[in-house]
């Protein structure tokens, strides 16, 4: 099973056009163009993090309608638009913040970018969303949203390569702070 990350798709969300100058002519065509997107790199049996912001502005119906024509087993780590129409969906799981080893890699993944986040002096890395692509990456977090990676859902893979390009390092790490109480697992 192969994983995926995203973030802020905002289905139905006509605002998100003008607002992340999304090259759409309307909300449909962009929801038909993300649905595209995603199937086109996830498969039935792949895994999808979606890091919040998934509809705005749709019906309860509209957005179980682009639900379930998703590819993948879908696990959601809301956003602060994610609201009952998006929260009632049959994710897999629902989370606020979340770490978790995948594919040998400990990752923090919150809606929220953040300046530091445990693990982070072990190697753990960080991915969030809700910025559309507006803050900078460093060394060891990432933004995963739509607006930041063409529209598609990526792969742990494809973040390590950015991640690797991105020569600067976490601020807490820059800093010099406490690396020594670390909380992440070892």
């Amino acid at each position: 099973m192969t994983t995926f990350f995203t973030s802020d798709s905002h289905f139905g969300h006509a605002g998100v056009l003008r607002m992340s100058q999304r090259p759409f002519a309307s909300i449909e065509e962009h929801d038909e163009a993300l649905v595209a997107a995603w199937n086109a790199v996830v498969g039935p049996k792949g895994e999808v993090w979606h890091l919040g912001d998934f509809a705005l502005g749709a019906s309860p119906e509209r957005c179980a309608q682009i639900f379930r024509r998703l590819r993948g087993r879908k696990i959601l780590v809301r956003g602060n638009h994610d609201r009952k129409r998006v929260l009632d969906l049959p994710w897999h799981e629902q989370h606020d913040l979340v770490s978790r080893r995948i594919e040998g890699q400990r990752i923090v993944m919150c809606h929220y970018p953040m300046r530091a986040w445990p693990g982070a002096w072990r190697g753990s890395i960080h991915l969030s969303g809700h910025t559309h692509g507006s803050l900078p990456d460093t060394s060891q977090s990432c933004d995963v949203g739509v607006d930041r990676w063409s529209y598609v859902p990526v792969t742990l893979g494809q973040i390590r390569e950015r991640l690797a390009a991105t020569p600067d390092i976490p601020e807490e790490r820059r800093l010099g702070q406490a690396g020594e109480d670390d909380d992440a697992e070892g």
